[in-house]
């Protein structure tokens, strides 16, 4: 029996792992229906997740202070979906590996708050997680995100996240994916990648403002 995950980017590996196990359950399906509630079709939102998990892998490698990179990944247009899937492992892949190989004290840039591997491994579960949710509800695969990847991402993103709830949960309703009693669903929302508390101190990091998202 394998241990549990427990560094960043053990936690981004073990989420992809199990988001495109699921997906591949799904492979033989009619992928350009709309992804749960997204104006993206299945498919597309494939090509959304390899774009963001390469691109937080080029922001740890290039370190920008006020932009983002110039690199841009895309899945074949004409491949199979079981192909693209594996596209996707390989971006989670790339960025995992970034991760384990960056230094702990590197900050990078992000329109959400300058960020560090931490920060940058959790987008990369929250990209993976909340996308394989949309995706699964349209395919009527029955899963909810892994629990030790989604605690730690609310943890590092989400300050403004309520307890009490379990951790797969809390997270789809910090994202606006369903409510939670008491709390009705969001239909605005975004992460703070900056450090918060004594690993804030000194970086200069900059909180972003709250705006809706579509993501």
């Amino acid at each position: 029996m394998n241990p549990a995950p427990t560094t960043p980017d053990e936690l981004l590996t073990a989420t992809a792992r199990e988001c495109l196990a699921v997906l591949g359950k799904g492979a033989g399906q009619d992928w350009s229906r709309p992804a749960g509630d997204l104006d993206w079709s299945c498919r597309t939102t494939l090509d959304h997740l390899a774009l963001g998990l390469v691109g937080y892998a080029g922001l740890l490698v290039a370190r920008p202070a006020d932009r983002y990179v110039t690199l841009f990944a895309s899945l074949d247009p004409q491949a199979p979906v079981a192909a693209c899937l594996e596209g996707v492992g390989i971006a989670a892949t790339l960025l995992a590996t970034t991760v384990r190989s960056t230094p702990a004290d590197a900050r990078a840039w992000h329109p959400w708050g300058h960020s560090d591997i931490t920060g940058f491994a959790a987008m990369g579960v929250v990209e993976l997680a909340v996308h394989t949710y949309d995706i699964t509800r349209t395919l009527g695969l029955n899963w909810t995100p892994p629990d030790a990847p989604s605690a730690a991402a609310v943890a590092r993103l989400f300050p403004e996240a309520p307890s009490g709830h379990g951790p797969a949960e809390t997270l789809l309703w910090c994202v606006g994916r369903v409510a939670l009693p008491g709390l009705p669903r969001r239909t605005g929302w975004q992460w703070d990648g900056t450090l918060r508390g004594a690993q804030e101190e000194g970086t200069g990091a900059q909180r972003p403002a709250a705006v809706p998202s579509s993501t």
